[in-house]
């Protein structure tokens, strides 16, 4: 189809995301940007957060790390340092990315400092939610 693009997670541990998509939610390091088909091509860091990929199966979320995404008109690739399947993360996984995402808060200023923070607090209830 016209409207959908390949899109691919990789993390150094393993590949977790390898399909058809038709819209990716990317958690940029300059700010948040959906990627659809035909987007320009774009090359950018990215911030702790959450890819939210929407799919012919539905949509998916994965909690990512630092590391960085390439768009394409046709596809987007995101390289993680680290990234968990959103319906397979364990405590410990989020225990881990709270960890990283509290330091880059910590560092962040700005726009970035308010994303930064909202994400820690995000993970804080998530991992509420878990108990």
């Amino acid at each position: 189809m016209a409207d959908m693009m390949q899109f691919d997670l990789v993390s150094p541990e393993k590949r977790l995301a390898s399909f058809e998509a038709s819209a990716v939610q990317i958690p940029g390091a300059d700010g948040d940007l959906t990627a659809m088909a035909g987007h320009a091509p774009v090359i950018t860091t990215l911030r702790p957060g959450v890819v939210r990929v929407q799919s012919a199966e539905g949509d998916k979320d994965y909690v990512v790390t630092s590391g960085f995404v390439e768009v394409t008109a046709s596809s987007v690739s995101v390289i993680a340092e680290r990234a968990h399947a959103g319906d397979q993360i364990s405590k410990d996984d989020l225990t881990d990315v709270l960890a990283d995402a509290r330091a880059h808060a910590a560092k962040a200023e700005g726009e970035s400092k308010d994303g930064a923070e909202k994400f820690v607090a995000d993970l804080v209830q998530l991992l509420e939610d878990m108990e």
